[in-house]
């Protein structure tokens, strides 16, 4: 075939500008300039013989042939990364970069207790750690941009195969004057329209109206919030109830306020952590020996 095909970078590129709609964050996220960016879409451009790209000083626009131009190029550097990871992988487990991301409702209570331990077990891994939301972890997932997720389970993941960390119950938290005079809740006990969760986005959030069999329009109240540290200050002000992550509450998410956590009697009142990967990525081995090593760590730390 002697029809000259576009380079990788020039993909690279072109999908960099679709998910960023800006010359020059496309141009910092690819670690270029944005001259070197522009001529590299003009160039491929010329190559297709098509318009991808209709410019104006002040915006921007994908035509319809470059939309689809687009999710082609992510398709293709995403094989592209996948050939190199399987070949990485080939050579020896959990060597050089895993872009990873792990939720709010779980970073910060799991990874200082597993990073070093990761770094000492695989001293040529290089974990990349985002935190975000469920939502577009997953997305990220999907698309290539990450190689695995942290996350609490269950939540919907796409096709993903998942190795489970660790289970974590959720306890009801309460001011002094709404706690009951017992060590344990029941669910029945908890007023489902007192119940604050986090704002849409946390999977904590689906869990707890999950458990406390409450509608989604009945969480709709005037009080959401985006950190856990909020809603326990709410709790604390007596503006309601809520549950939080054993996890959160071992880490001392309590420490400064009058709130009391109860253990909630039932079955369902938990949510399992678990590490997910694509089903299809060429490092899935890798990534169940990741898994298998951030439970020991969290094991053995907890012993």
């Amino acid at each position: 075939m002697n029809t000259p095909l576009p380079s990788l970078r020039q993909l690279a590129y072109l999908v960099a500008l679709h998910e960023h709609q800006h010359f020059g964050r496309a141009a910092a996220a690819c670690f270029v300039t944005q001259p070197t960016l522009s001529v590299g879409i003009a160039e491929l451009e010329e190559l297709l013989g098509v318009v991808l790209v209709e410019r104006s000083k002040r915006s921007l626009r994908f035509t319809a042939l470059g939309e689809d131009v687009a999710a082609r190029a992510r398709q293709l550097i995403r094989g592209a990364e996948d050939l190199c990871a399987a070949a990485h992988g080939a050579r020896e487990p959990l060597v050089g970069p895993v872009r990873m991301a792990a939720i709010p409702t779980v970073a910060p209570f799991v990874l200082p207790r597993i990073l070093g331990g990761m770094s000492r077990s695989w001293p040529q891994l290089r974990l990349l750690v985002r935190e975000m939301l469920t939502g577009p972890a997953c997305e990220g997932l999907q698309r290539g941009t990450l190689d695995c997720v942290l996350l609490a389970l269950p939540a919907a993941c796409g096709n993903v195969e998942a190795y489970d960390i660790a289970v974590d119950r959720l306890l009801l938290a309460t001011s002094s004057g709404d706690a009951g005079p017992d060590t344990r809740a029941s669910l029945d006990s908890i007023d489902a329209a007192r119940l604050l969760v986090l704002e849409d986005g946390h999977c904590l959030r689906d869990h707890a109206l999950t458990a406390c069999k409450a509608s989604r329009p009945a969480a709709d109240a005037p009080l959401v919030a985006s950190t856990l540290e909020t809603l326990v200050r709410l709790v604390d002000a007596g503006l309601g109830v809520t549950l939080l992550p054993e996890m959160a509450v071992a880490a001392g998410v309590l420490a400064g306020s009058r709130v009391r956590s109860q253990a909630i009697e039932g079955d369902g009142v938990e949510r399992r952590i678990a590490l997910v990967w694509r089903r299809d990525h060429p490092r899935k081995a890798e990534f169940r020996l990741l898994g298998r090593s951030i439970r020991d760590v969290l094991d053995s730390a907890a012993g």
